[in-house]
């Protein structure tokens, strides 16, 4: 049990629905060996169940801590730290990194590759104190001081930087095949989810929790997949576009792990993103749960325009995403053109697709590389 400070600013990487930080104010972490949470946040040590660190990280050689940090609103999120590489080293003051999954995964999707291809493990040997999240709703986050867990939700990084929320704690960010924008999706299960309003669909039928593994939402996907558009004996593909350079027993080892758990809410966001094809913050559906929330009848509209023009930022996308679409990540792009030059880095890579990025056997020269030397330079 104990109480870690870490005077340094992080950096952050999120993979589309996920990305990675470099963080620059001084940040608290609470908490310990996975275990209680007592009435001040701070983790009760009673030896941790089996876990991320064991599961992907200790078996390769690697030291690594479970940690539960409790949020201002009583969640208790599970958080992995590897503090160094297999072979040690880096100093006390190295530079700490945040890795970021997306949506209906978790933080295991950072560590299903080998050790030399894998972001995490990579950063640990360059000598970055790696944490990894677990965002509410996850396997390994699904605790709540007061309420029911089931009840997840999610933080879109774009949008909190350009409400100036966060980005003083982040040094560098970087976004793999970054999703903001949805209008030109051409992932043959989300265009057939989206035109269902998945979420706004399952609302209805009283779920808050969109867990892929319940049978109410099984039975949902069912019918969608009953489409003839979607082929979902190769779900991956249908969800992310054509990936090139996908390892089996990788994609294998990602099935035993994903799909995660993740709120309703999230999925109903995404879907009126497509549907709508703008960028705003959550519709309640009603003009008065909106002004409930909001002080006005309709969402108001994120502007990443305002995203600080001196955050460095690096941008990796493919051009075979069915999920973030070539020319919606020029529209993202588009918000960014008066972004100082010396701080965006952006990188196209026209055969990858979603999946690619995470776990692609060429990523590591072609995109962890590049980030690691964005790191080292900001």
């Amino acid at each position: 049990m104990g109480l870690y400070n870490y005077n340094h600013l992080f950096n952050l990487v999120m993979l589309s629905l996920c990305a990675l930080f470099l963080i620059t104010q001084p940040c608290q972490a609470l908490g310990s060996s996975r275990g209680p949470v007592g009435p001040t946040g701070i983790a009760i040590s009673v030896g941790p169940p089996p876990g991320i660190c064991a599961a992907a990280a200790s078996i390769h050689g690697y030291k690594c801590q479970e940690f539960d940090v409790r949020t201002d609103d009583g969640y208790i999120l599970s958080v992995q730290r590897i503090p160094e590489g297999r072979r040690g080293g880096g100093g006390p003051n190295k530079q700490p990194v945040l890795l970021q999954h997306g949506v209906l995964v978790d933080g295991m999707t950072w560590l299903v590759n080998s050790p030399d291809q894998s972001l995490a493990f990579m950063l640990a040997d360059s000598g970055f104190d790696v944490w990894i999240a677990n965002t509410r709703g996850t396997r390994f986050s699904r605790r709540h001081v007061s309420l029911d867990p089931s009840n997840p939700g999610t933080l879109i990084a774009l949008a909190s930087f350009s409400e100036g929320k966060q980005v003083d704690k982040v040094r560098s960010a970087v976004l793999l095949s970054p999703i903001a924008y949805l209008s030109h999706m051409t992932t043959a299960l989300g265009v057939v989810a989206a035109r269902a309003f998945v979420g706004e669909m399952t609302t209805l039928f009283g779920l808050a929790e969109f867990n892929p593994k319940g049978e109410p939402v099984a039975n949902f996907l069912k019918a969608l997949c009953a489409d003839p558009g979607v082929d979902c004996y190769d779900l991956l593909s249908a969800l992310t576009g054509k990936n090139c350079c996908l390892n089996v027993s990788t994609v294998d080892l990602f099935l035993k792990n994903e799909p995660q758990s993740t709120a309703t809410k999230n999925l109903v966001h995404l879907a009126q993103t497509v549907r709508d094809g703008i960028l705003a913050k959550y519709d309640y559906g009603n003009s008065d749960f909106n002004v409930e929330h909001y002080g006005e009848s309709k969402p108001p509209h994120y502007n990443l325009a305002l995203i600080p023009k001196d955050l460095p930022l690096f941008l990796s996308y493919g051009g075979q995403d069915a999920l973030s679409d070539v020319r919606d990540v020029e529209t993202l792009l588009d918000s960014l053109k008066l972004h100082d030059a010396d701080k965006l880095s952006v990188q196209y890579i026209k055969d990858y697709a979603h999946a690619d990025f995470i776990m692609g056997v060429t990523a590591k020269d072609i995109v962890y590389n590049q980030i690691l030397t964005f790191f080292k330079s900001h």
